[in-house]
C-alpha cells in the first residue's frame, strides 16, 4: 500500500471513536480520509463495482495485474467515526454507513452495495427525471436483468423488471473517490459536517 501503511493499519492503538454528537460539539474537527478512498494512494487504485459488490485494485504503474483489497478492514478516517454520510450528484439518495467500532473501508463498500442493489427505484423517484433519462434507466435495468437471466435460462424474462438504484447510475457504477464538498452538502442536506463526503463515480477504468 502507501507509505502511511502503519498509520492506517488495523489495531487497537487508535483514540476513541467519535460519534455524531462529538463532531458537532468539537470545534474545527478535520477528518483525514483514507488515501484509498481519496484516490491519492498511487500504489493502489480501488476498483469497486457498486452493482456487484466486487472489490479489487491495481497499481497505477502496472494496470495489467489485479491486486487484492487488503486494506478493507482499515479505518475510513482518522480520527475514527461511528458514522459516515455519503452523497453523490449521480443519484438523489443519501447513504449512512455505521460501525460503533469505527467505520472501515469495507463498511463503506458493503453498505453502498446493499443500498444500491437491495432498494428499488419508486415510480415517483423516476417521474422527476426527463422521459429520455427514464427510458435510459429502464432499458439499462432490463438489459442487466436479461443478461443475468440468460446465464441460466432462455428465453429472457419480461423487461418490465423493477429498476434498482444501481440501474439509476447506468454505466457509471464504479467508485472513483470520496471528497469533502461542503457547499454541495449544504445544497443537498441543508447542512455540512466533517463526516459528510461526496462520492464520485465513473465508468470502468
Amino acid at each position: 500500500m502507501s507509505d502511511n501503511v502503519g498509520k492506517w493499519a488495523v489495531g487497537t492503538h487508535y483514540g476513541p471513536v467519535l460519534t455524531q454528537s462529538d463532531l458537532y460539539l468539537l470545534e474545527n474537527v478535520d477528518l483525514e480520509l483514507h488515501p484509498v478512498l481519496a484516490s491519492t494512494d498511487g500504489s493502489f487504485q480501488l476498483i469497486f463495482n457498486i452493482a456487484t459488490g466486487q472489490t479489487s485494485g491495481y497499481n497505477a504503474d502496472n494496470r495489467d495485474h489485479d491486486l487484492p483489497f487488503t486494506a478493507k478492514d482499515e479505518p475510513a478516517t482518522l480520527p475514527r467515526v461511528d458514522q459516515l454520510i455519503i452523497i453523490t450528484d449521480m443519484s438523489p439518495w443519501c447513504t449512512v454507513v455505521k460501525n460503533p467500532a469505527g467505520v472501515t473501508l469495507n463498511d463503506i463498500c458493503s453498505t453502498l452495495w446493499r443500498e444500491y442493489t437491495d432498494n428499488t427505484v419508486t415510480d415517483k423517484e423516476l417521474e422527476v427525471l426527463q422521459p429520455r433519462i427514464q427510458d435510459q434507466i429502464k432499458r439499462f435495468a432490463a438489459g442487466t436483468a436479461s443478461s443475468a437471466w440468460q446465464q441460466y435460462y432462455s428465453p429472457s424474462p419480461n423487461t418490465a423488471s423493477r429498476v434498482k438504484r444501481c440501474d439509476w447510475l447506468r454505466d457509471r457504477q464504479f467508485f472513483e473517490k470520496l471528497s469533502r464538498r461542503d457547499n454541495y452538502a449544504k445544497q443537498r442536506l441543508g447542512y455540512s459536517a466533517a463526516n459528510i463526503f461526496v462520492m464520485t463515480l465513473s465508468q470502468y477504468y
